[in-house]
């Protein structure tokens, strides 16, 4: 399967040189050191020598590190639905996107730790620059997004992306994750964009996309942070989108956000797996006779989906009330933890700007906006 090399994580046979190519390179060992400060480097570069499969690095290595991150920097994750799926099945996780490495690595912990198919997961290839963060997304099953592309290499690379998560799906046995969205929501505004449906629709030899939406089994994840460690890092972005702007990214900040995300302030984590899009995509088969509208409601059932299983914290409403001068959600957050959030708008924001404010008050509120489309928040 050459013909996916360009975008591929390492094969199994591929691990152990690529793990002896990075044992000694310090950002490892800051990692190692973090994961298991009570060893010696050479008991972890040992292990590491050792490790032949990415399951294997995933497990031993990943996950471990995972839990040292999750201790340290937020007061657990929680899930929900996961009981649903079945073993050995592969699904197409499309899921609301927040951070650039933890959603993917967060998700693939609670598959491990219910015994279901880990993913594969898309990454843009503007995140793994450096060398050492290529290979460790390789090592991690990433597989890239091209960016900066010319529309013309556009396609060809969006097809190639789509028969790439097709063999994964249909012929490896291989879950996958990809955003709704190319990029973090920013906003707090979860919405699907029909083009990446599109995009994994380019995958099919199917004469009705549905039909091959429904042989990929997907499935919508929410994940929520009631907290999040990167939300000063939107702001500059969110700024320049408010003045017409167009927004230039510094060289290091996708590494300076990658850092932030991984160290950052979370509280408490959820992460909350829909129903397997089956009877739905018939009902729209149904109701659309038109290709394109069959795409849009497609996009919809995933937004309804992942809104509802959105998990909403004290943040969300707390930024809500301060946003719209109002006690509404009063009874849904204590004063302690009203003061925490502003001190925290304090710090990040200031008082002086009123845009960078409002922007930072509404990723948290929007949420809670968005939630009352679907049902009354008590």
């Amino acid at each position: 399967m050459q013909k996916f090399d360009a975008i591929r994580p390492f094969y199994d046979s591929e691990v152990n040189e690529a793990l002896h190519g990075v044992a000694n390179h310090p950002m490892m060992k800051t990692m190692m050191n973090f994961t298991f400060p009570e060893l010696n480097d050479e008991v972890w570069k040992e292990q590491l020598r050792k490790t032949h499969s990415i399951r294997d690095f995933q497990c031993n290595f990943i996950y471990q590190t995972i839990q040292k991150v999750l201790e340290k920097s937020s007061e657990g994750l929680t899930t929900s639905g996961f009981e649903k799926l079945e073993k050995n099945t592969p699904y197409l996780f499309i899921s609301n996107h927040r951070d650039i490495l933890l959603d993917t690595t967060l998700l693939n912990v609670c598959l491990f730790e219910h015994g279901l198919v880990m993913t594969a997961s898309a990454i843009g290839d503007n995140l793994v620059k450096k060398a050492f963060l290529s290979i460790l997304a390789k090592l991690n099953r990433n597989f890239l997004v091209l960016r900066g592309l010319t529309p013309r290499e556009m396609l060809q690379s969006s097809k190639l992306l789509a028969e790439y998560m097709g063999q994964l799906l249909l012929r490896e046995n291989r879950s996958v994750w990809i955003a709704q969205r190319e990029g973090r929501t920013k906003d707090g505004n979860d919405e699907t964009n029909p083009g990446v449906l599109k995009m994994i629709a380019m995958g099919s030899d199917e004469a009705n996309p549905m039909d091959y939406f429904k042989k990929l089994k997907i499935v919508p994840v929410a994940i929520s942070y009631e907290y999040d460690p990167t939300d000063v890092l939107k702001m500059p972005q969110l700024m320049a989108e408010a003045n017409n702007e167009v927004y230039v990214k510094d060289k290091n900040e996708d590494f300076m956000t990658i850092l932030s995300g991984i160290m950052g302030t979370k509280k408490r984590i959820h992460i909350s797996v829909g129903d397997v899009l089956d009877a739905e995509i018939d009902q729209i088969v149904a109701e659309n006779d038109n290709s394109n509208k069959q795409i849009q409601a497609l996009a919809q059932v995933i937004d309804d989906s992942i809104l509802q299983n959105y998990q909403l914290w004290p943040t969300n409403f707390i930024a809500y009330d301060i946003l719209n001068e109002t006690d509404k959600y009063a009874h849904l957050y204590k004063e302690n933890e009203k003061l925490l959030f502003e001190r925290r708008l304090e710090m990040r924001i200031g008082t002086d700007n009123g845009v960078a404010r409002q922007g930072f008050l509404a990723m948290y509120a929007n949420p809670v906006v968005s939630k009352l489309k679907y049902q009354d928040v008590i």
